[in-house]
């Protein structure tokens, strides 16, 4: 067991976490940091602190004099290193929060193997440390104990993704790190070459090419634990770099692919200790979704779900309600079951501002409590119309219902998915150790980008059709679907993936819709068509994001807490002060000039 070897190759005996009540009377030898010391007069108690946890070891001056002097003399965060005996506490002292609470260590030989200058914030694991601070010294903060779990987590996890596949046949290749440049949605982050003066490579964003082409090439069964990289603005979920599990099988349908990953996500979350996640995962399509949930990443550890009113207002005397419906939008609602009192006027008010935010016009509401209606519609419909909305939405006394109309349904979509959650999370009713999966599948395949002016790849252009809508990639793009699929845990994209295109013909076809030149097909994409010539196989695959699966196994709020050493809001590297200049020589060697923008002196007020 692995376990086994922690004491294995080391100065120590033991670790800090592992003594108990049977190791009383062993001599034993421990190494870490001093997370704390307390002095009591005769006798001088410090914890001390590994990567498994803490032991209290015990500097008495009657058993070693020398030793006690060194005790007076720690500091917290000093490396030290001690041999003692192991004792039981009286009881009086036993700490039952501490594993190792019931003994301590008597030391009669110290060593002291480093100093420490004090630290710019405390170590203690229910710090309020700013995060700047934290990341600044991102070394310090990995010995506190939720980052140290994290990690360890992080560890388990992949290891056991690594397993899983394994058992599978799956082999793992490494794909190149700077590849070619074929800017489609993010933005690349681009390495100037200097035996190329003038020409570039790119950080990948995935693998996506090199998977497919592994599969022309007879892997099969493809994987790797990529790093990646987006030239993106960040938000908690994000960074510059970060890590996704890739796979690729070939002679697979869609089913193959998410039962697989099914059974793989059951071991990953059976070997960090969650019992109690349901598998086979809920199959919902795209357009099911989006109508349900107002979103294609809908968190279900709660209700609320939209109800389209639409037919009961249409011919309502009330042009908010019925303009919508009239210009070909819609009218939807959410019931908040019992958040009447939760949600008195004024935080409604606040709620129809949100909403404004996602380019609705406004809110309208009604509020059920203590047997009696109120509501901001009300008078503008008939008895008939207002018990119909009420009666649509399931509403009963101390129910708070939210109306949202527009003509566009993207709007209502999008105000009512986000307003959902928001009151979700200010009825505090989302459970962090609950773990909702589901695959949101038939996804659009193309998507109406308003700053371009054209259909774009609503996921990237190598996704097949579904076979029914093959004929739609020309000549109805809003109503194509693709061969795609999304993994959601609890409101987040885990993941997603898709069938691939695997024929030059469909491939070329499917870049016509996306008004590629065939001059920019050769240049970007050329070596996977050209593959596609040489028995292409079937294939289809999906990535999914370690750092998001982690973060949420963790119940963190930021991909940054469960990454070693991330990038804060503005991508930069505090720790490391990067990025930053590099000298003239660097450039001149990469035929690269740089205007240098100086910063203008603040004015004065």
């Amino acid at each position: 067991m692995p376990e086994d070897f922690a004491n294995e190759y080391s100065m120590h005996t033991h670790t800090c976490g592992e003594l108990r009540r049977k190791d009383i009377g062993q001599t034993v030898t421990l190494t870490g940091w001093v997370a704390r010391r307390r002095d009591h007069g005769g006798l001088i108690f410090v914890d001390l602190r590994d990567r498994t946890g803490i032991t209290q070891v015990v500097f008495d001056p009657d058993t070693a004099k020398d030793c006690f002097e060194l005790g007076e003399r720690m500091r917290p965060e000093w490396a030290i290193e001690v041999t003692g005996f192991v004792r039981e506490r009286p009881e009086d002292t036993a700490n039952p929060d501490l594993p190792t609470g019931e003994i301590d260590v008597v030391v009669n030989e110290c060593t002291i193997l480093n100093e420490s200058a004090t630290p710019p914030f405390p170590l203690d694991d229910d710090i309020d440390t700013d995060e700047l601070t934290r990341m600044k010294w991102r070394y310090l903060d990995m010995r506190r104990t939720p980052v140290a779990d994290a990690l360890r987590l992080r560890d388990t996890v992949t290891w056991s993704i690594r397993n899983a596949l394994h058992e599978r046949l799956f082999i793992e290749v490494e794909t190149p790190i700077l590849g070619k440049s074929t800017p489609e949605g993010a933005r690349d982050f681009i390495v100037p070459s200097r035996t190329n003066p003038g020409h570039f490579y790119a950080l990948p964003q995935s693998p996506q090419l090199f998977k497919q082409l592994t599969q022309i090439g007879g892997i099969e069964r493809y994987y790797q634990v990529a790093r990646c990289f987006r030239d993106e603005d960040l938000r908690a979920d994000r960074q510059p770099e970060f890590t996704q599990v890739d796979i690729e099988m070939s002679f697979v349908t869609e089913d193959d692919v998410m039962n697989m990953m099914e059974d793989v996500l059951a071991e990953v979350f059976k070997a960090v200790g969650i019992d109690d996640v349901s598998f086979p995962l809920d199959r919902v399509p795209y357009a099911e979704a989006m109508a349900r949930y107002g979103t294609d990443r809908p968190d279900r550890r709660f209700g609320m779900e939209l109800v389209d009113i639409s037919d009961i207002v249409k011919d309502c005397g009330f042009k908010v309600f019925s303009g919508p419906v009239a210009a070909g939008g819609s009218v939807r609602l959410i019931n908040i079951e019992g958040g009447a009192a939760a949600f008195p006027r004024k935080k409604i008010d606040k709620l129809g501002e949100f909403v404004k935010t996602y380019k609705a016009k406004g809110l309208a509401w009604a509020r059920l409590l203590d047997g009696k209606v109120t509501s901001s519609y009300q008078k503008f419909l008939t008895e008939e119309e207002n018990a119909a909305i009420l009666a649509r939405a399931g509403a009963k006394d101390g129910d708070l219902v939210l109306i949202v109309g527009d003509t566009k349904d993207e709007v209502v979509f999008a105000a009512l998915g986000a307003l959902r959650l928001e009151c979700a999370k200010q009825l505090d009713i989302l459970d962090p150790k609950e773990f909702r999966f589901l695959w949101v599948t038939e996804f659009p395949m193309f998507e109406w980008s308003e700053e371009e002016g054209r259909y774009q790849a609503m996921h990237h252009p190598f996704t097949a059709p579904m076979l029914e809508d093959e004929d739609k990639m020309l000549t109805d793009k809003a109503n194509c679907r693709a061969r795609a699929y999304d993994i959601v845990l609890n409101g987040t994209e885990l993941g997603g993936g898709s069938i691939r295109i695997n024929t030059p013909e469909m491939q070329t076809k499917a870049f016509e819709a996306l008004g590629i030149s065939d001059e920019d097909i050769q240049e970007r994409f050329g070596h996977l068509v050209n593959a596609f010539q040489y028995g292409a196989p079937p294939h289809g695959g999906l990535a999914y994001g370690l750092d998001r699966l982690v973060m949420l196994m963790t119940g963190a709020s930021s991909i940054r807490d469960v990454i070693a050493f991330p990038k804060v809001q503005n991508a930069s590297d505090l720790m490391m002060n990067c990025p930053d200049v590099v000298d003239e020589k660097q450039l001149d060697d990469l035929s690269i000039a740089v205007t240098r923008v100086e910063e203008e002196p603040a004015e004065e007020e």
